[in-house]
């Protein structure tokens, strides 16, 4: 049994691995060894807390820790890149859903040690959170009931809308937005239950009230991320992260646990700040991301004109051969097909040639935050010539080629000429102002947000159909 000394140092130290975990992660050349940072400060985290003093069962904690590390291990060796985004989302919802059952255990060990002192049974025997219980005054139980009922609250909200996050990411739950008669007015009404049942709570009232909370949380949460659109995943993704944050912080403090409180307040702020500046790069208001109240159609979207024109390997190897610059947009598709090998390798031919090749990364491409990054970075693109949206967007009239492997809403002119458009306002990456576009692309169809792409349709666009991969791999051998 480690002393409190032990653990408080083993949080700071944890604490400080965290934060440079966080800050590393900003860089792709540091981004390995601030992955390694936070693994080493969440064992150092696990091992000081459950040898910590007053943790006890041991016969069930460690066979627990030993069957989840390995269940963790089996899932990360398993998962392609295509599914970390949903994976995330998975992660987030078993955050949430620890935070109620910690929630409820909570107010169930308070009012254990309330009732054996209302029989004055103080040598009853205490777990070490109800010992802890023991010691406070009312007025500090008032609190421990206010970070009861925030936990369950956000947890809540934060599981089942990372379950709904998951099902539309994976495919299992229709990306289009759905809202049940009422909309909002439904989310406001049972927001306005649960606060009545926090006071009812907090003056006296049974386990039932925290119960019938958690129930319209869970409402909540499942009906707030129901009426998103796909288009919208990634920033809701990122969300999400925010609030499994802030509910891990609501039980780091129910359970005195300051490590649990600086993770969490980690991980909340820095999802939020990322949900903020993810909200800006789509035009997106920061509230109503909160509130789910974006995604949908606004009316009857603008009638799109002409028809799609496909070529074949010969012809885009052609243009290619033929072009000075060149710039390639990835998006999901190019991770479905686990292309980014075969776009690396069209690059180096591409380059070896004179020609100048730029990746052009929309901040909400793929369905995950830095989900294009990680990729190009797996199939060793030099960092060099990846850049942001704002870096790349008024090169594209000088630009001979632009390729665009599997992506649609982020290339999507209706954002700037259809204001009935459900992305409309959205900042997306002016592809259509180069000499031509070629878009690599399964078939017809409008892809996983539904919305229709002007862009297929223009003059200057051919649609080269085909699995992302096996068509990069045709063009290699027809390169110059």
């Amino acid at each position: 049994m480690l002393g409190q000394g032990f653990v408080s140092a083993a949080a700071i130290a944890a604490s400080v691995l965290f934060v440079l975990s966080l800050g590393g992660l900003s860089n792709q050349e540091k981004a390995k060894r601030a992955v390694w940072y936070g693994i080493v400060g969440m064992g150092v985290a696990v091992v000081f807390t459950a040898f910590g003093p007053g943790i006890g069962n041991y016969w069930l904690m460690i066979p627990m820790i030993v069957i989840g590390s390995v269940i963790g291990w089996k899932v990360a060796k398993q998962v392609a890149m295509t599914e970390m985004p949903q994976l995330v989302a998975a992660l987030h919802s078993f955050v949430g859903l620890a935070a109620v059952f910690v929630a409820w255990n909570a107010d169930l060990e308070r009012r254990r040690v309330l009732a054996a002192q209302a029989l004055d049974a103080t040598h009853q025997e205490f777990s070490a959170f109800a010992a802890l219980v023991a010691t406070k005054a009312p007025d500090e139980l008032t609190f421990l009931q206010l970070e009861v009922v925030f936990a369950i609250f956000i947890g809540a909200v934060t599981f089942t809308g990372s379950v709904i996050a998951f099902g539309k990411l994976a495919g299992k739950v229709d990306g289009k937005p759905h809202k049940l008669p009422g909309g909002h007015m439904l989310n406001a009404g049972a927001a306005v239950v649960c606060l009545l049942l926090a006071i009812l709570y907090l003056n006296g009232a049974g386990f039932w009230t925290l119960l019938i909370l958690a129930a319209l949380a869970f409402f909540i949460g499942w009906h707030l991320i129901m009426g998103i659109g796909g288009a919208d995943m990634p920033v809701v993704v990122s969300m999400l992260n925010s609030y499994s944050g802030w509910a891990a912080a609501a039980i780091g403090f129910t359970l005195s646990n300051d490590l649990l409180i600086v993770t969490g307040a980690l991980v909340g702020s820095s999802g939020a700040i990322l949900s903020y500046i993810m909200c800006k790069a789509m035009n997106r208001n920061f509230v109503s991301v909160i509130l789910g109240g974006f995604g949908g159609t606004q009316g009857p979207a603008a009638e799109i004109e002409g028809e799609q024109v496909a070529i074949d390997a010969a012809g885009v190897a052609s243009s290619l051969n033929n072009a000075d610059s060149v710039v390639i947009v990835p998006g999901y598709g190019m991770a479905v097909a686990q292309a980014q090998n075969a776009v690396s390798e069209l690059v180096r031919k591409l380059r070896s040639a004179g020609k100048e090749v730029r990746f052009a990364i929309h901040p909400v491409a793929g369905r995950l935050p830095g989900h294009m990054n990680v990729l190009l970075a797996e199939a060793r693109v030099p960092y060099d010539i990846v850049l942001e949206m704002d870096e790349i967007n008024d090169d594209f009239p000088k630009t001979d080629v632009t390729i665009v492997i599997g992506s649609n809403d982020i290339v999507n002119p209706a954002a700037q000429d259809d204001p009935n458009s459900p992305i409309a306002g959205m900042p997306v990456l002016e592809v259509w102002k180069s000499t031509v576009v070629f878009v690599c692309k399964r078939g017809q169809g409008t892809g996983y947000s539904g919305i229709e792409n002007p862009l297929f349709y223009k003059d200057n666009t051919r649609m080269f159909y085909g699995d992302a991969r096996e068509s990069i791999d045709s063009l290699l051998s027809l390169l110059d």
